[in-house]
């Protein structure tokens, strides 16, 4: 009777762990869309020298467009 292979039998591969002093990710910020409509249901964002429109809907959705 012969061995048949197993996940058991193969070697593993090791990997390298990461550097102690591996930079944590800073968390990623929480914007309220009321605190940007200031209560309303539109707002414009600026990115660089593009206008963007923030729009809240009665269903309480956000729509953003150019």
């Amino acid at each position: 009777m012969t061995h048949m292979p197993t996940t058991f039998d193969r070697p593993t591969i090791a990997r390298p762990l990461p550097p102690l002093s591996a930079p944590v990710p800073a968390p990623i910020p929480v914007h309220d869309a009321a605190d940007l409509t200031a209560g309303g249901p539109v707002a414009h964002i600026r990115l660089d020298s593009q206008t963007y429109t923030l729009r809240i809907t009665r269903q309480g959705k956000l729509i953003l467009t150019k």
